[in-house]
């Protein structure tokens, strides 16, 4: 029987392989060896978020009795649960060799990672005081052996699971110590450093992780306890992340979700992952003690687990060891001195971060909060930063007594308790709160404003691809138009008109607005490519987007492959798309670019007879993105903008550094070629710079 090749590749299996290429970067001999330690961070860190949610996901599905096929791509969910541990079990293994690596890399630099049984005395007395002043106050630790249930262990959080072997205080019964066992856990504080940096001697700096701090000091931690020998062995466990809401009508919107969160920490376990080392009985006696079921993930690791601390790793004063920092340039034309309403009121301008500054967006939002001439500011927000200038913004606008309308969606996975203390926050300054559409997470990044210009309203606003938050514009690529144009800004208004009348289905002639349109209209764009190509005529597509899974969208393009249309994709994350299949995707290329900052932005390019159609949007081709969330893309209409960002999207394409081919074995090859080496993220910066004429100042760029 001859079988049939797949038409997709599996959501999990793609998240999977994204998170390779991540690790990847850790390995990579031409990224700087502090980076590739943070890279290896980030890998970590997106693990534990892939557990608690898309793992526990098919976890769930397994539990209901249920195969699961129609939602996993033809999977079975017992099927996929054994082949992502599989993946994991690979991909942890090579985290730790590359680990080690690195650490004799680090080496041949002067920085020594000490563990405890490498340090002198002198190195050992600072240790211990450390321990005293620092870790022993913060210290929680829990004799299990003397417990008759066990202990909720937290979400995520690193233990030290210690066995401790007992002499026998009985001398009558022989010459043999009688042994006993003690076991007991000790939770690493998350309120300290987990890198305790050490005095510098000479030119050699040396680092302990925490973890070895308190090994070193196991002897004040059981001084009560008379024992032969004592191990100590990490552990960690994940836990579902879904949040259930319920619906006691009685309790807020705010109430439920905070309530939601707080179930979280209790949530069902789907991933154990232990020190490999850990002796036989330790382990047994944890796996019967937490009674880990067959069907949550086991995984043997290193000696060190949450790795994700390593995206802080300290600096040292090594800059050599570190990416170069860029000083984020201006807009062309922009001057962030002056007012950016009469700037924006002349013409569109485009805000590429973190190639620019993201202080256009403050200075909008302050200009707009002080501007007697400001009625309404209206916003929507997913993530803010922790301590958000945007907020201080809205707040700040209240107080000078503009109408400030705030969508804040309290639903942004991991965010959920920041959005909530932002909320309460400011409510009480005055912000009146809308929060969405019931059954639909707002994801869309927009803002508009209306000002009283020769006693008629004027709009000025912003549409973005990325959230409004100035730490994360430091590292993530993303799009924001300013504009007021009046046909898009109406729009705007009706997007938040909705959010307060939700049965109202409103039109739309430019603004593309999910769940209602989205599909509909990139598929009617994509029809015309196929005609066009069908009649002869150039057809192609040009896409960027973080992740492709709409099977709908996925058929869609295949279609137009059919049909002779050229697609150029650039995935950051999943692609269920198979690119390169004769008789299926033949006309279809893929890539992904995962390099210093992560890649961001959605951008659609359509040929359009030679008249090319551009667009940005808050959207990826997800089937979450396009039916169950409201997200807004926005055509590009001005001829300079339209060309900066096709000039933006060739130059990611032209990558042959960083960039990696996608194909259905999910091999993650770089792409190679004859051309010069092009690495599309330093190219693009070295584009917006050469952009500027004389008379730009880059040190306008420096972010407030």
């Amino acid at each position: 029987m001859i079988k049939t090749k797949p038409r997709y590749i599996n959501r999990e299996i793609s998240w999977l392989s994204f998170n390779e290429r991540v690790l990847q970067e850790s390995e990579d001999k031409n990224v700087p060896l502090i980076e590739r330690l943070r890279f290896l961070g980030i890998f970590s860190n997106n693990l534990d978020e892939f557990f608690k949610v898309r793992y526990a996901t098919v976890k769930r599905i397994f539990e209901a009795g249920k195969s699961g096929k129609s939602v996993l791509g033809g999977e079975k969910a017992k099927d996929l649960l054994a082949e992502i541990t599989k993946i994991v079990i690979d991909q942890q293994r090579k985290s730790v060799e590359i680990l080690e690596k690195i650490e004799k890399e680090l080496e041949e630099q002067d920085v020594y990672l000490l563990n405890e049984n490498q340090l002198t005395e002198k190195q050992g007395a600072f240790v211990k005081k450390y321990f005293l002043q620092k870790v022993s106050p913060q210290l929680m630790t829990i004799i299990l052996s003397d417990l008759a249930e066990f202990p909720m262990l937290k979400d995520t959080a690193a233990y030290l699971a210690v066995k401790m072997v007992l002499r026998s205080d009985d001398r009558t019964k022989s010459t043999y110590e009688k042994k006993e066992k003690r076991y007991a856990l000790i939770e690493i504080p998350k309120g300290i450093d987990r890198f305790v940096v050490l005095p510098k001697e000479g030119n050699k700096n040396y680092i302990i992780i925490l973890d070895d701090v308190i090994r070193y000091c196991l002897d004040s931690v059981f001084p009560m306890f008379d024992y032969k020998s004592i191990t100590s062995h990490m552990i960690k466990i994940t836990r579902d992340a879904e949040l259930d809401i319920d619906n006691d009508l009685s309790k807020s919107f705010i109430e439920k979700i905070s309530s939601s969160v707080e179930h979280r920490k209790i949530g069902d376990p789907v991933r154990f992952v232990y020190d490999k080392s850990i002796e036989n009985d330790t382990l047994e006696f944890l796996k019967e003690k937490m009674e880990i079921e067959d069907a949550d993930s086991v995984i043997p690791g290193g000696r060190y687990h949450n790795k994700r601390d390593y995206m802080g790793f300290p600096s040292l004063g090594r800059n050599d060891l570190m990416y170069d920092k860029i000083t984020p340039l201006p807009v062309k034309g922009l001057n962030i001195e002056g007012s950016l309403l009469e700037k924006i009121a002349e013409k569109d301008y485009m805000q590429y971060t973190p190639y620019h500054t993201f202080s256009y967006i403050l200075k909008f939002l302050r200009e707009a909060a002080l501007d007697p001439k400001v009625k309404t500011i209206k916003i929507t927000v997913y993530r803010l930063a922790n301590n958000s200038q945007v907020a201080a913004c809205l707040s700040n606008a209240v107080k000078n007594g503009k109408q400030v309308t705030l969508q804040i969606e309290l639903r942004a996975r991991f965010d959920e308790q920041a959005n909530i203390r932002y909320a309460e926050e400011l409510q009480a300054e005055g912000v009146k709160l809308i929060f969405g559409v019931p059954g639909l997470k707002v994801h869309s990044k927009i803002c508009l404003i209306e000002r009283e210009e020769n006693e008629e309203i004027k709009r000025y606003g912003f549409i973005s691809t990325g959230n409004f938050n100035e730490s994360t514009a430091r590292i993530y690529t993303d799009y924001t138009l300013f504009t007021a144009n009046e046909p898009i800004l109406k729009e705007l208004n009706k997007v938040f008109d909705f959010f307060e009348t939700t049965y109202k289905i409103n039109k739309y002639k430019h603004l593309i607005v999910s769940p209602h349109y989205t599909k509909s209209f990139f598929k009617k764009l994509i029809d015309k490519e196929i005609a066009n190509a069908k009649a002869g005529k150039e057809a192609y597509i040009k896409i960027k987007m973080n992740s492709f899974t709409s099977y709908k969208m996925i058929d869609k393009l295949y279609e137009a492959s059919n049909a002779g249309v050229k697609i150029q994709m650039v995935v950051r994350g999943i692609c269920c798309l198979i690119p390169g299949v004769e008789g299926m995707s033949e006309n279809i290329e893929a890539i992904s670019v995962v390099d210093k900052f992560l890649e961001h932005p959605r951008l659609f390019i359509f040929c359009n007879e030679g008249n090319p159609k551009v667009y940005i949007s808050s959207a990826d081709f997800m089937t979450r993105n396009i039916e169950n969330r409201v997200e807004v893309g926005c055509p590009i209409y001005d001829e300079d903008i339209k060309k900066e960002l096709i000039d933006t999207f060739n130059i990611s394409w032209n990558d042959n550094v960083k960039a990696r081919i996608f194909d259905e074995e999910q091999r993650n090859l770089y792409r190679k070629n004859d051309k010069p080496a092009l690495r599309s993220q330093f190219a693009m910066y070295d584009y917006y710079k050469n952009k500027l004429s004389s008379v730009d100042n880059i040190e306008e760029g420096i972010d407030m």
